[in-house]
């Protein structure tokens, strides 16, 4: 049994360091500048995507060039600006205007202690970016330029981390804009939030959303050899506890085979398309025994995206959010608030869903079970049960609102679940900021979607920068939200949005 895992390394990804100056200095201050922004590019080198550095651009043509050369790399995924001296910015305009990665302006300098008893006019000739910054901070903003804008030395790891969000944001933004997404059927029939305009999200975010057939799954599973299968029981009972009755031998260890063809034939099928992301609707399964449970979770806990019941939107942040959480512990899974506990102060949220919910969010060992599923008509699906691990989280939907897509996030936090003995799901149970009733009153004024994706990787800062990348609406409730206030960022942006698009 050979298998492709879903790339969600680092490991091929770049990030261009690029320093700006000018003719004006001469070889020597140049020389100076050359060595100091290197030392600068190094102290970005412990983060996640390797930061390269780039020769001093002094001229509006290599600047330009540098931009399309960005353009023209896959691997490429964004940009780090910072003017050492004063870079005249009429230089930039045609590269700026000319760059389609995303852009992080870093406003530093070489040393973090200034030598005040030395300081002399050589000193200031050369360490100018006090200014140099400011002029490249207006022609960013006189062409409308989207960036990310980070201030302080690199030695400090609150800037460090700043870096290293938008680092994360710019990979989910490559992943997404070389993303396709297979759906198995439509989405559930009269459901309104899973809809979508999936011509406008390949505008926006990049990626492919197509419809195939679940018999041309089904082909897929049937497709599964004995072998493969004996196999790939042996995996799950190597990593899972596994019930009785599903073990070679018991009544029910057929529903494993079943279900461990349904995550063969799955698959392949997606690595023969070269998807990265998928849904399924219960209401459409074709000549599945099964509905897909546990090959759902297992794909996604190895980085593939999933919406169920069509939902190719939550699909997608699945995906990116895999994408931006890569190498962190943790996870990212389809997530659905189910019901409320509304003890008054203590009121909590239990979030699961049917079958699919990642493993990927709790360490211990999950338990490999079968059990009826009264929808859909078919075999009793096998899946993983657990519960997410306790820590802090983040909740995020998106929801097409016919003129644009809106991101909404709530920030969470996982807690240690009451005993659930009759609910054999994966699930979680959480605490939103800044309390229930407000994140609940915000959540539903915004028209944010039931499905969500919950990831315990990445805060709202990589979402932040995401959102920023892509041009796309975010809104947040944290600790600081109030409903009133809310309820004003509403009404604000549903008129700058309008006005955005212009006639």
């Amino acid at each position: 049994m050979t298998r492709t895992t879903l790339s969600t390394s680092f490991d091929d990804l770049e990030v261009w360091f690029v320093t700006g100056s000018q003719n004006l200095y001469g070889e020597e201050t140049l020389r100076q500048v050359a060595e100091q922004s290197q030392q600068v590019a190094a102290g970005l080198g412990h983060l996640p995507v390797k930061v390269v550095w780039k020769p001093v651009r002094k001229d509006a043509d290599s600047i330009r060039r540098l931009a399309l050369d960005v353009n023209a790399r896959d691997n490429v995924i964004g940009v780090i600006a910072w003017m050492h001296t004063f870079s005249p910015a009429k230089m930039w305009i045609a590269g700026l205007d000319a760059l389609q990665k995303p852009l992080l302006h870093l406003h530093t300098q070489a040393n973090v202690v200034l030598p005040w008893a030395d300081i002399d006019f050589d000193f200031m000739n050369l360490n100018q970016a006090a200014h140099g910054d400011r002029e490249f901070g207006y022609i960013q903003t006189r062409l409308g330029v989207a960036r990310k804008t980070v201030v302080g030395h690199v030695s400090n790891p609150a800037v460090r981390q700043q870096v290293e969000d938008w680092q994360r944001a710019a990979a989910g933004w490559a992943a997404a804009r070389s993303l396709k997404l297979a759906r198995f059927g439509d989405n559930m029939r009269y459901v309104a939030v899973t809809e979508g305009d999936k011509t406008e999200a390949e505008l926006r975010f990049g990626v492919q959303v197509n419809t195939w057939g679940v018999n041309e799954l089904v082909e897929a599973v049937d497709a599964a050899s004995n072998e493969d299968v004996d196999l790939l029981v042996e995996e799950y009972t190597d990593l899972y506890d596994i019930a009785p009755h599903l073990r070679p031998g018991g009544e029910r260890h057929q529903s494993l085979r079943d279900g461990a063809a349904i995550e063969l034939g799955l698959r392949a099928f997606l690595e023969e398309g070269g998807f990265g992301a998928f849904t399924t609707s219960f209401e459409d399964l074709g000549g599945l025994k099964q509905l897909p449970g546990l090959a759902v979770q297992r794909l996604m806990a190895e980085g593939y995206g999933f919406g169920a019941e069509g939902d190719w939107k939550t699909a997608i942040l699945v995906r990116v959010a895999n994408v931006m959480g890569t190498g962190l512990p943790g996870g990212a899974s389809l997530m659905e608030d189910y019901t409320y506990d509304l003890v008054p102060g203590d009121e909590k949220i239990l979030g699961a869903h049917m079958l699919e919910v990642s493993p990927s969010l709790t360490t211990a060992r999950p338990r490999l079970e079968v059990h009826p599923l009264g929808i859909g008509g078919k075999d009793d699906p096998v899946r993983l049960v657990f519960t997410a691990d306790p820590g802090p989280a983040l909740v995020v939907a998106m929801s097409d609102m016919r003129d644009r897509f809106r991101l909404v996030a709530n920030v969470v936090q996982n807690i240690d679940a009451p005993n659930l003995p009759k609910l054999p799901v994966g699930r979680a149970v959480w605490k939103p900021q800044p309390d229930f009733a407000t994140s609940a009153t915000c959540w539903l004024a915004a028209g944010a979607a039931h499905h969500t994706v919950m990831t315990t990787q990445v805060g709202i800062e990589v979402f932040r920068d995401f959102a920023d990348i892509a041009a796309t609406e975010l809104l947040v409730i944290d600790e600081d939200t109030t409903v009133r206030g809310f309820q004003r960022e509403l009404r604000w942006n549903q008129a700058y949005y309008r006005l955005a698009q212009g006639f």
